[in-house]
């Protein structure tokens, strides 16, 4: 993927106001720490992270994301009738049908021509979601658009302790294919992607690449399709966390490789990276797999968590408001979601 035309404009971002400590989850989990023998603290040693956040039960997926695009959008300056497209991009959504992108377009009063629907690619959602619009953009099939999402993580973590706790032949083995869930965190984000003619920031995506390793698919599952109004529709997350991590790594390498070629970049071309995070650990693992430079990193696991489709944007629309981004910085946004899938993509601001 190569792009002539078009700039990433601007973000917008929520941040839910309730926080939940990686200790006050295994509070909950106590009962079945005491019956394994295992030790507190275990869940923050194993993963760096601290807390999450938790959206509060009225807030739906639609309602954060539409607050998230709207600062998106007056952020970047671009008229609300130029935005011909609004993708909802993330693994949590308001119902199975219709699109949740059909609620956020119409709460924030846009053209009835924008075209409009989902886009569901588990932690790879949201920059899958900014490569099909710039494609669009390029293709001069619209002037602008808006990339949304929203992931809220409260039932999914409430309901696999409720099941920890509920199951008598619970094993040390069992709660280890649970344990990923209990990183997960909550947010919103959005960006607005526009031609270069109508940019005012002139901030460039030059392209990218993406691979595929899907004889992996079985490695993190959500069997149910979950979504966010049924209660009685109960979500259950298995994840083998290291099969994940060591085929991850692998296909992150292929991709990089695959990526600087597209780009003709090297590592130290790139003056910042923002990373889809699972946890400091895997962050680690990652800067050493790839041979890339950790101070150029901009981790927000700690105290975040892994917020899935958000994690990466989300992070990379911190890091512009504390301003570790300069004009001219050459910026790689490396994600990757299960399935396996990856996509890497490079700008220069």
């Amino acid at each position: 993927m190569r792009y002539e035309k078009v700039c990433l404009e601007s973000f917008g971002y929520e941040l839910p106001e309730q926080v939940v400590t990686s200790v006050s989850l295994e509070e909950r989990l106590a009962p079945v720490y005491d019956r394994l023998g295992l030790s507190y603290g275990r869940l923050e040693m194993m993963t760096g992270i601290r807390e999450r956040r938790f959206w509060d039960d009225a807030t739906t997926p639609s309602q954060a994301g539409m607050r998230a695009a709207d600062r998106a959008i007056g952020e970047s300056g671009v008229a609300r009738e130029d935005i011909g497209c609004l993708l909802y991009t993330s693994v949590s959504r308001d119902f199975l049908e219709p699109a949740t992108a059909t609620v956020v377009h119409d709460s924030l009063g846009l053209p009835h021509t924008a075209t409009i629907f989902d886009i569901s690619n588990a932690c790879l959602g949201f920059i899958n979601g900014m490569v099909t619009l710039a494609n669009m953009i390029e293709l001069g099939q619209v002037k602008a658009g808006v990339v949304v999402g929203c992931e809220s993580s409260r039932r999914l973590i409430e309901t696999t302790i409720d099941r920890v706790l509920d199951d008598p032949d619970i094993s040390r083995e069992k709660l280890k294919l649970a344990f990923a869930t209990f990183t997960l965190g909550s947010g919103a984000v959005a960006a607005v992607l526009t031609r270069s003619s109508l940019a005012r920031g002139g901030h460039k995506l030059l392209g990218g690449v993406t691979r595929a390793a899907s004889q992996h698919n079985g490695l993190c599952r959500v069997e149910s399709d979950t979504y966010f109004h049924d209660p009685r529709d109960l979500p259950e997350m298995r994840t083998s966390s290291t099969q994940l991590l060591r085929n991850g790594a692998k296909l992150a390498t292929d991709t990089w490789e695959a990526a600087k070629r597209e780009l003709a970049w090297s590592n130290s071309d790139v003056d910042r990276f923002f990373t889809h995070q699972v946890s400091a650990v895997q962050s680690k693992l990652f800067f050493k797999t790839l041979g890339l430079d950790k101070s150029k990193d901009f981790p927000t696991v700690e105290y975040l968590g892994n917020i899935a489709s958000v994690s990466l944007p989300i992070t990379m629309a911190i890091g512009i408001d504390q301003g570790r981004v300069n004009p001219g910085d050459r910026v790689a946004m490396l994600g990757i979601g299960s399935g396996l899938v990856c996509l890497m993509l490079g700008l220069e601001w």
